[in-house]
């Protein structure tokens, strides 16, 4: 497996970094630090239980932070009008080359400065494993741009690495508190549609994971 190597908060802000990441797993998932390869369970247990009285088929849908495509492939999979992006081109790329049907699907964008055309414009955002990579000092920002995608009367999902409040991280990853998560959306100007969810994640019981759904206050 590549070496990851340790990195300060001042770098994760760079695509760069990420795009190292990437390109040293060798289009392998078992050799990204961020688990991938299959969707996300997590999600996968919300679209099953929860999306169907809450966007409809056929809705607009953007994944950001999409790396290799497995949660927007599954969203497709289920009838969603998929945008998903990514910072890292090298991963849009590989992203492309494994669905070529939909290559044009996935785009290379930055959260912080999106496309004009994406303001308000999805029925649905998922945002799923990538709040917890970048700095915490950058958690708002971001919050606001993933807020800013949503359509009047969209949803976010959330789902992130959780930890207890008090618990130290170097990072990355930096994992939230609830407490961490209902800041940075509340002052987005979003409010939670239903409390969020703490539990075990299925595929590695010593992780936590947080789950929440919102819409617009």
């Amino acid at each position: 497996m590549p070496v990851i190597s340790p990195v300060t908060s001042s770098v994760t802000t760079d695509a760069g970094w990420f795009s190292q990441i990437y390109q040293q797993a060798g289009g392998d998932p078992a050799h990204l630090p961020w688990r991938t390869g299959s969707p996300a369970t997590a999600l996968v247990n919300w679209l099953n239980a929860v999306a169907p009285s809450m966007v409809r088929c056929g809705s607009r849908v953007c994944v950001i932070g999409c790396g290799l495509g497995d949660d927007a492939r599954e969203l497709m999979h289920r009838g969603y009008d998929v945008t998903a992006f990514d910072c890292c081109d090298c991963v849009i790329d590989e992203a492309k080359h494994a669905d070529p049907n939909n290559a044009s699907s996935y785009v290379q964008a930055d959260l912080l400065k999106p496309p004009g055309r994406w303001r308000h414009r999805f029925d649905l955002v998922v945002e799923v494993n990538n709040l917890c990579w970048w700095s915490p000092d950058l958690r708002l920002a971001m919050m606001s741009a993933t807020a800013d995608l949503l359509s009047m009367h969209g949803r976010l999902l959330v789902v992130s690495p959780a930890c207890e409040f008090g618990e130290a991280s170097d990072g990355p990853p930096w994992p939230l508190t609830e407490s961490d998560l209902l800041e940075a959306t509340g002052l987005a100007g979003l409010v939670p549609i239903e409390p969020v969810s703490v539990f075990s994640d299925e595929q590695s019981s010593s992780q936590l994971l947080m789950r929440g759904t919102f819409r617009r206050a």
